[in-house]
C-alpha cells in the first residue's frame, strides 16, 4: 500500500508544478478538432501497472471505451509518484488507488478528491502465517511478532483497535515486499496482498491466511477517485468511462485467459504464467454475491462510515475529520445502475 500519509503541503507544492495544465482543463472534456463527443480521459494508477487494471485494458482492446466516446490513456505510478495530488492538481481525470484511506487522508488534507468507484468488492490485503503457528483471527496475534510494511502500520493499528487488543500485546516490525521473514522465523505473520500468487509461492501449502476484511477491518479496494470539479462539469465522462470499465471486467470474468493474453501484451514486463494463476482470484475479488445485488463497482455508505471512524478514533486525520459525502460519491453509481448490475 502506498500514498497513506498526504499533507495540505505537499500538495500545494504538486499543484503548483502542474497548475497551469490543470487551468487549461485539458486534461478531460473534448478533443480539439475532434468528435464533440470524444473524451480524452487520464487514469493515473497509484502503483506500477499490475493485474489491478486488467479490466481497463480488455475495455480498451474490445473498443468498450471507443463505444462510450472515450479516448483512455493509463498513466503508471510508481514509488516516487505521488498520484492522488496528481489528479487533485488537474494533471490526471480520474485515478486508481490502491486502498480507500488514501482518498480520505488526502480529503482530509485539503485535496479535492472523492471515490466515485470500487473495483475490487472487499481488501484482498491479508496476514499470512504459519500452519505450526497458525493466526487465523485477531486474538492470535496476541503475544507474536507481525510484519508489515511501513505504510500498514496504521492498518495492524486499526485492526487491533477494532478487535480491542492492546497495541502493547503485539510486536510490530518493518518488512520489505518479500515473505522471508515468515520463512526464517523472525515473525509470526508478513503481510501482503492474497492476489499476488507470485510472491506468495514461497509458502507453499503451509500457508494459513487471516484477510483485513474478514478480521474486521473493511476497506475498499482498486478504488476509483476523481476530484469535485470533474464531478460537477463532466459527470456525463465519468458515466461513460464506468460503463466501458463495467464491460471491461465483466469480459475478464467470461474470458479470464484471453484477457491475460491482453494484459501481458500491454505490459511485456508481467509474467504470463503468473498473471494466469492470479487472474482468478482477482476475478473473485471483484465478483461475488455482493455484486450480484448491486453491480460491479459498488460501495455503499455505511462501510465508508466504519473506515473515517477507525481512522479518526487513532487520530489519522491531519486535518478535519471527513463525512462520507466529502470522500465519496454514489452519483456515477446510480447512473450506472442497470449495466453495472448486468455486469455484477
Amino acid at each position: 500500500m502506498s500514498q497513506f500519509m498526504m499533507n495540505r503541503r505537499r500538495f500545494l507544492s504538486n499543484a503548483a508544478l502542474v497548475g497551469g495544465l490543470a487551468a487549461t482543463q485539458t486534461f478531460v472534456g473534448i478533443r480539439a478538432g475532434k468528435a464533440a463527443d470524444v473524451a480524452e480521459v487520464r487514469m493515473q494508477l497509484g502503483w506500477l501497472a499490475s493485474n489491478g487494471l486488467i479490466g481497463e485494458v480488455a475495455a480498451q482492446k474490445k473498443g468498450f471505451f471507443t463505444e462510450q466516446g472515450i479516448n483512455l490513456t493509463i498513466v503508471p505510478g510508481g514509488p516516487n509518484v505521488d498520484g492522488v495530488a496528481g489528479v487533485a492538481a488537474g494533471q490526471s481525470t480520474i485515478g486508481q488507488i490502491s486502498s480507500s484511506p488514501s482518498v480520505m487522508l488526502a480529503r482530509s488534507a485539503g485535496m479535492p478528491v472523492k471515490a466515485f468507484l470500487a473495483g475490487y468488492r472487499k481488501h484482498p490485503f491479508t496476514y499470512f502465517s504459519l500452519k505450526k503457528a497458525p493466526i487465523r483471527e485477531p486474538k492470535d496475534m496476541i503475544g507474536k511478532t507481525i510484519a508489515t510494511q511501513p505504510t500498514a502500520f496504521i492498518l495492524l493499528r486499526a485492526l487491533l483497535a477494532q478487535n480491542g487488543i492492546p497495541e502493547d500485546k503485539v510486536k510490530m516490525v518493518n518488512m520489505g515486499s518479500d515473505m522471508n521473514q515468515l520463512i526464517t522465523g523472525q515473525a509470526d505473520a508478513v503481510t501482503g496482498w492474497v492476489t499476488n500468487t507470485n510472491a506468495l509461492k514461497v509458502l507453499g501449502g503451509e500457508r494459513v491466511d487471516m484477510m483485513l476484511w474478514d478480521a474486521g477491518l473493511q476497506l475498499y479496494a482498486n478504488v476509483y477517485y476523481t476530484t469535485d470539479e470533474q464531478l460537477d462539469k463532466h459527470s456525463d465522462v465519468l458515466v461513460r468511462f464506468t460503463t466501458a470499465a463495467a464491460k471491461g471486467w465483466g469480459y475478464v470474468r467470461d474470458h479470464p485467459e484471453e484477457a491475460v493474453e491482453m494484459l501481458v501484451e500491454a505490459y511485456p514486463n508481467l509474467d504470463k504464467a503468473s498473471e494466469l494463476e492470479a487472474v482468478h482470484s482477482v476475478i473473485d475479488f471483484s465478483f461475488g454475491d455482493s455484486t450480484k445485488q448491486t453491480g460491479w463497482g459498488a460501495m455503499n455508505k455505511d462501510n465508508w462510515v466504519a473506515q473515517i471512524k477507525a481512522y479518526a478514533d487513532l487520530k489519522q486525520f491531519t486535518g478535519t475529520t471527513p463525512t462520507v459525502d466529502d470522500v465519496a460519491t454514489m452519483a456515477i453509481l446510480d447512473a450506472t445502475t442497470e449495466i453495472r448490475k448486468q455486469i455484477g
